[in-house]
């Protein structure tokens, strides 16, 4: 039987009862510890939903393996064992994540609270899957060098990059995307690198990490709005992250806002992100297609400038 669960709050995460829901219920342990920092089996079972016996179970499993750690007994008088608190341990395992976009491929080691323990980076220009799985292996080797963490408790690697995927006349076109990742999804990511790989749109990956860590983390519903080289957004609906049946939900880059306004590389004209993006603003400094733009280049051409040059959408154009 499911216990029925207390009042709702930001810090539960609820698991389920069902045994094939296991590995559910491992990820809503850990979540509801690393939401709460410190948690007795009593306090997990009550904010997960699942009974003592589930909690304590997944508990040993996540003891043994190392993932979590054991405090010390709390004393608090009455009968029976005193209760034992438990919290994640940071190097229970690490993760990779890396944010490839047209000028730059940057790589974090992170541990398990999500803080991050190393960081490399390396300038690029809109690389191919040819151009970049190298500098992509290359700075994991780094990694795994320098950072000083046990590679051996390495769950895998998170790429993240500009969308949209698999969408016919826009992915790879254009100067908002990189040029030929058309037919490049994880499972290949996994097979050229040798580790498991997650490959995740740009804004995607920043909305988790805003409701993860940011101010959204109380937020049940919001949208997170990524200004990059072009417009997209990530979506969280009712506390969960939605991503459509192609992965592409948010991408508002190719709404179009302004009846025959800017010819758009996606073959349409008034683009939302033809006039609200890196690009737009690069075309209206007059840099796009030239050397990096470094934040001081920007600067010292001036955003007001941009205004001038027409780069927010103004009505009638």
């Amino acid at each position: 039987m499911r216990k029925a669960p207390s009042s709702a709050g930001p810090n539960m995460v609820s698991g389920t009862n069902l045994e094939h829901a296991r590995s559910h219920n491992r990820r809503a342990v850990l979540e509801t510890v690393r939401l709460n920092g410190q948690l007795t089996r009593a306090d997990l079972a009550r904010l997960t939903a699942l009974t003592p016996q589930t909690v304590s179970n997944i508990a040993a499993e996540l003891l043994d393996a190392g993932v979590l750690l054991a405090g010390e007994p709390l004393r608090e008088g009455g009968r029976g064992q005193p209760a034992i608190p438990l919290s994640l341990n940071p190097d229970g395992a690490y993760a990779v994540g890396m944010q490839l976009d047209h000028q730059m491929l940057v790589a974090l080691a992170l541990d398990l609270s999500g803080q991050a323990r190393f960081r490399l980076e390396l300038a690029v220009d809109r690389p191919t899957p040819d151009q970049a799985l190298p500098l992509i292996a290359g700075l994991l080797q780094r990694l795994r060098q320098e950072s000083g963490l046990d590679w051996g408790r390495l769950l895998g690697l998170g790429l993240v990059m500009p969308g949209p995927f698999g969408v016919e006349g826009m992915t790879s076109v254009g100067p908002t995307t990189l040029p030929g990742w058309e037919g490049v999804d994880s499972a290949s990511l996994t097979r050229a690198l040798g580790l498991p790989v997650l490959l995740e749109k740009d804004a995607t990956a920043a909305a988790i990490g805003e409701r993860l860590y940011g101010t959204a983390s109380t937020l049940r519903n919001f949208v997170y709005l990524f200004v990059g080289a072009g417009l997209g957004a990530g979506l969280f609906l009712d506390g969960r992250l939605y991503t459509g049946g192609r992965r592409n939900a948010g991408e508002v880059g190719h709404m179009m806002v302004v009846p025959d306004g800017r010819p758009c590389d996606c073959g349409n004209r008034g683009c939302l992100e033809r006039y609200v993006s890196l690009q737009a603003l690069y075309e209206a400094l007059g840099i796009a297609g030239g050397p990096l733009a470094t934040p001081e280049h920007l600067a010292g051409r001036g955003i007001d400038a941009a205004a001038r040059a027409g780069w927010m959408p103004q009505r009638g154009r």
